[in-house]
This record gives structure tokens, C-alpha cells and sequence, in this order.
């Protein structure tokens, strides 16, 4: 019995194939160690211009002209223009994710650096600004006394005011988004709240606090009119949206399977979305909502308006101002104890940053948690 011919396929495209493999095949041992070196290189000019008192953004751009223009150089030298077009994005890539992780990595650095002193002392975490006045940190500042004033009321009111934001954003947030999916889908009543939900999405903060502030001046007067409940509903108008739209869409992924199914055995409907629906899309909507929370913890305007500032503990949101951790930084930032001394206020205001920065890490590694304890489990 013969065995058959096996045709090798010939012609330009063939010949252009094998072209490629042997041009990507030469290439690709080398790939990583000429950006390697180019980087290095790029850095050290950096650096060099710096030292030469150049100005720090212009030594980081040409830094970065000169590492891609090596770039393309080298890599056309090796693998031709193909090879060096591809060599080029993938550095441009690399550039704009770095440029976009600097600034973060700069200001956690510069928060932890400045705010670590007092932000981790535990006489700050529990002593309030209640009596506390510039005497105290000029007489610090002379090291004649020690350092009073802390934040465990801005630590209070930030948890309390949250919490009640929470509290009225997540049912009207969640309800929402089940009627969207389940209910009104593309009917007019659901176009109109989704355009409603989008545009409350885009409205300034300082909206929000306006709001709050007219509503309960409205029913408690302008002189009774700032507490904790009203900077927790100035919040959550904010909120409210965002839970919309990612309840919506973590809804919107669950399979229709699953309805149809239950259905077809005669669950009713309301029974569907309470016991299949919402538990196979409790990971998303968990961690969504912990993620606005996080959202909404460091505004400061709306609370400005609607809650204003106080300098002693109040845990009763119904009852006169509280503070919160970022209008704490804020008067202590803006309106130091003592004009001459402002060392003491700001790094009060540092240690201030440097907490909610540790509160909203918490909320997202929180949500993350959240999100793998309700994944569902695909295992068999």
C-alpha cells in the first residue's frame, strides 16, 4: 500500500510565513534584554539631568524620549520595522501604566511619611479637639507641654454618618436595580430612571450638601438643620447611583437559565429574585457596595454644608454638627490652632489623610474578601 504525498505549500504567502518565524524566532531570545538595558539607561539619564538641575518633569519626559527612541532603534536593527513598531507600543504601554501608578505611589508614600507619627499614636486615635486651642501647641512647639488633640471624634462621626448613608442607599439602591432587570427592563417608567440614575452620577458633591442642607432646613429650621442624619443623606444621594448601576449590571450577568428554571417549577416570581437571583449575584453586589462606600467616605464638601464642624464627640446624628475624618483634615489644613506654630495642625491633618487612606485600603480589601467568600463555586 502507498503511502500519500505530503505537498509542501509554496508561494509568497508561504515563503512570507517562514520569513516571519525566523525573523520572530532570532528575535525572541533578545527580546527582554535590550529594553531591559534601555531602561536602565533611560533611568540613569533621568537621574543625571536631575542632578544638573533640570526640572523634575523634564528630566522624567526626556527620559522616557530617549528609552523609546532607543527602542525602535535597536529592535529594527535586530527584527526589522515590524519587530520595532511592536517593541515601540509595548513601551508605550509600560510608560503610561507607570505614569499612571507614580502619582498614586507618590501620594501614599508622601501620606504615610507625614502622617504615620501621630496617625498611628493611640493618645491621638482617642482624644478629641474639645478645649484644645493654639496655647496648647505653642506651648508643644516650645517643648513645655505634650501634644494634645486627636481625631476619635472625626473617627466616630465618619463611621456613624457612612454607616446611616449605607443604611438608606442600599435598600433604595438594590430595589432599584431589581425593578430595572426583573420588572420594568425597556419599558419608559425604566429608560426614564436610568437617564435620572445617569444624571445624578454627574452632579458635584457640593450639590448633594445643598440639597440636604435645604431639606432639613426646611423641617427643622436653619439653626437645627446641621447634623450627622443630614450629611448621611447628602451622601447618599451620591451613593445611590452607584449602587444602581452596579447592582443593575451584577443582576444583568446572572444566567436567564436560572429564572426559567425556577419558574418552570412553579416559584414565583418575587421568590426567584429572593432566593436564585440574588444569592448566585451576591459576590458582585457585595463588593460594589463596599467599593461606594469607599466612593463616599472622603467628601468633604457635602458635609461642610450639611453637618459642619465640631470639635467634641457626638455620637447622636440627630443632634447638632460631627465631624468626619476629611473635614478634620480640611480645618486643620486650612485653619490652624495657631498661626505661628502649624506644625501641630498639620500633621493632625496627616494623620487624619493617613487614616481614611487605612479605612478605604479596608473597604477594598473588604469587598475583594467579600467577593471571593460569594463567588460561586464551580467546582464539581
Amino acid at each position: 500500500m502507498s503511502t500519500p504525498l505530503q505537498v509542501t505549500p509554496s508561494g509568497p504567502r508561504s515563503r512570507r510565513k517562514d520569513h516571519e518565524g525566523v525573523v520572530a524566532s532570532s528575535v525572541r531570545p533578545t527580546t527582554g534584554r535590550p529594553a531591559l538595558v534601555l531602561a536602565g539607561g533611560a533611568v540613569l539619564l533621568a537621574v543625571v539631568l536631575r542632578l544638573l538641575d533640570v526640572h523634575v518633569g523634564a528630566a522624567v519626559a526626556a527620559g522616557c524620549a530617549a528609552y523609546l527612541l532607543g527602542v525602535y532603534v535597536v529592535y529594527r536593527a535586530l527584527g526589522g520595522p515590524r519587530v520595532a513598531v511592536d517593541q515601540l507600543m509595548r513601551g508605550l504601554v509600560h510608560l503610561a501604566f507607570a505614569l499612571a501608578v507614580l502619582p498614586l505611589l507618590s501620594l501614599l508614600w508622601t501620606v504615610i511619611t507625614l502622617g504615620s507619627g501621630r496617625g498611628l499614636d493611640l493618645s491621638f486615635l482617642w482624644q478629641t479637639m474639645n478645649g484644645v486651642t493654639g496655647v496648647h501647641d505653642q506651648a508643644y512647639a516650645e517643648g513645655s507641654a505634650p501634644f494634645v488633640g486627636g481625631a476619635f471624634h472625626a473617627i466616630v462621626g465618619t463611621l456613624v454618618i457612612t454607616g446611616l448613608a449605607t443604611l438608606i442607599s442600599v435598600p433604595i439602591g438594590l430595589f432599584t436595580a431589581i425593578y430595572l432587570v426583573e420588572y420594568g427592563r425597556s419599558g419608559p417608567l425604566a429608560r426614564w430612571i436610568r437617564f435620572f440614575v445617569d444624571v445624578m452620577t454627574g452632579i458635584p458633591s457640593i450639590v448633594a450638601g445643598l440639597f440636604a442642607f435645604a431639606l432639613f432646613a426646611s423641617v427643622f429650621g436653619l439653626r437645627d438643620a446641621k447634623m450627622g442624619l443630614a450629611g448621611a443623606v447628602a451622601l447618599s444621594v451620591l451613593m445611590i447611583p452607584t449602587v444602581v448601576r452596579n447592582s443593575e449590571e451584577m443582576l444583568r450577568i446572572v444566567p436567564a437559565e436560572l429564572r426559567e428554571a425556577a419558574l418552570a417549577l412553579g416559584v414565583p416570581k418575587w421568590r426567584t429574585i429572593a432566593k436564585v437571583v440574588l444569592p448566585t449575584a451576591a459576590s458582585g453586589l457585595a463588593s460594589g457596595i463596599t467599593l461606594s462606600i469607599a466612593r463616599v467616605i472622603g467628601e468633604t464638601a457635602p458635609l461642610l454644608v450639611a453637618v459642619g464642624y465640631a470639635r467634641a464627640l457626638n455620637w447622636n446624628p440627630l443632634e447638632g454638627p460631627m465631624n468626619t475624618l476629611a473635614v478634620y483634615a480640611y480645618f486643620m489644613f486650612t485653619k490652624p490652632l495657631s498661626p505661628a506654630v502649624r506644625d501641630p495642625s498639620l500633621e493632625r491633618a496627616w494623620a487624619a489623610a493617613l487614616l481614611l487612606v487605612l479605612i478605604v485600603v479596608a473597604l477594598n480589601l473588604t469587598a475583594r474578601l467579600i467577593a471571593k467568600i460569594f463567588a460561586p463555586k464551580t467546582g464539581r
